[in-house]
């Protein structure tokens, strides 16, 4: 029989403190440089992804040695702001993103042996209500509001 106790780990006071400290630590380096977009926003916004990289760099190039191609309505020096930025932000996102991904594979791993043994609890209440269990039907009737079912419809029309 498989386990669904995939993961079994309690972190201390101390490491908790610890991670909160340091993410502490973290926002506060990070205060007034990060921005927080909507997720519409974030649609909305053309992107650089890496097919793109090469042609930003490329357009950099030819904006400083062509200076007169340049439309006057283009602030480079803030473009280069903004490649410099990505630059110094860039190499932190790569160091933090598999931390987030390690948290959140982490967490999902946890709720995931959590709803496994929910599931294992409500399928047991079930049986134990359809055997009249005392008590059972009440803990039924409020765990089974997350599982509504298919609302019972008539039946289709026999074809003629």
């Amino acid at each position: 029989m498989a386990s669904d106790n995939r993961i079994s780990l309690e972190i201390t006071a101390a490491q908790k403190a610890a991670i909160v400290s340091a993410v502490t630590a973290l926002k506060t380096a990070l205060d007034g440089i990060t921005i927080n977009l909507t997720a519409d926003e974030r649609r909305a916004l053309p992107k650089i992804g890496d097919k793109t990289q090469a042609f930003d760099e490329k357009c950099a190039a030819y904006m400083a040695s062509r200076p007169d191609l340049v439309p006057s309505f283009l602030d480079t020096a803030e473009m280069a702001k903004d490649r410099k930025l990505v630059a110094d932000l860039l190499p932190c996102l790569r160091e933090l993103a598999p931390l987030c991904e390690g948290l959140e594979d982490t967490i999902t791993l946890a709720n995931s042996d959590n709803l496994m043994g929910d599931l294992a609890f409500y399928q047991n209440v079930q049986q134990a209500a359809k055997r009249g269990v005392p008590g059972t039907n009440t803990i039924l009737d409020d765990l089974k509001t997350r599982f509504p079912g298919r609302p019972k419809g008539t039946p289709p029309a026999q074809p003629a």
